[in-house]
Formats: C-alpha cells, sequence, structure tokens
C-alpha cells in the first residue's frame, strides 16, 4: 500500500496545483509537502504504513499558561467552527495546530482538495483571530 498511497496522492496534489497553477514541490520521499494557501502553511503528511494522510497547520503559539478560557475557547471551537479540522498542541513545542487526520484508502481527488481548502480557510482565519484578545 506504501507506494500506491503516495503515488495516489502525490498525483492529486499535482492536480491541485496544476487547477490553481501553483508551483508545488513533489511529495518528498518521506510523503510530506507544504503548501502555502493565505496566510497558512499547511504540511500533508502521508503515512503509508498507518494508511492515513494528515494534514497539519500552525495557527498560534504554545497557549498561555493555566489560561482554561483559551483552552475553552479552542476546544469550543473544534466543536462549533473548524469543520473537518480540529485545534491540537504539538507534543514537543506545545504550539496550536489544526488537523485533519483522514484514512488514505478511498480518498478520492475531491477530497484531498476539500480537505486543503478547508484546513487552509480555516487555519488562516484562525491565525489571526488567536493573535486578536478574546472578546467580551
Amino acid at each position: 500500500m506504501s507506494d500506491d498511497a503516495l503515488a495516489r496522492v502525490g498525483q492529486y496534489l499535482e492536480r491541485f496545483a496544476a487547477e490553481r497553477d501553483l508551483a508545488l514541490p513533489p511529495l518528498s520521499p518521506d510523503g510530506v509537502v507544504r503548501i502555502q494557501r493565505g496566510s497558512a502553511v499547511v504540511s500533508v503528511h502521508v503515512l503509508p504504513a498507518q494508511g492515513v494522510i494528515l494534514f497539519l497547520a500552525r495557527v498560534a503559539g504554545p497557549p498561555p499558561a493555566d489560561d482554561a478560557a483559551y483552552l475553552r475557547r479552542l476546544l469550543t471551537a473544534s466543536f462549533t467552527a473548524t469543520g473537518d479540522a480540529a485545534f491540537a498542541l504539538h507534543p514537543d513545542s506545545g504550539d496550536v495546530y489544526l488537523r485533519v487526520l483522514r484514512a488514505v484508502d478511498g480518498l478520492d481527488y475531491e477530497e484531498l482538495e476539500d480537505l486543503l481548502h478547508t484546513i487552509a480557510t480555516v487555519a488562516d482565519h484562525w491565525d489571526d483571530h488567536l493573535q486578536a484578545p478574546p472578546a467580551g
């Protein structure tokens, strides 16, 4: 499955770039590519051994220490305002990321395109929104 998943996602990414007249690097041998859309940089990771594709976009540095209101804001937004994406804290840096995890099996081009659009749009919004003080 590894070569098939990498090749299929690579073809989808080539099509994505061609349809938008973008110059994207090919998937690296380890299945990673970074795509800038607006202010968001989406990192796509194809993990054939696990049978998944992971989309990541960093939206903020580590949350303020012991700031329950900030974390509540992230969790609430994950439930109500991020589409297929969800907020997550990077286990090493503590930075705030949006992530989408999807099985590669059955993934078609239209779904990849939709997931890329969703995470990029949401990240583009939230990287600015999280810098602003919360309303109220």
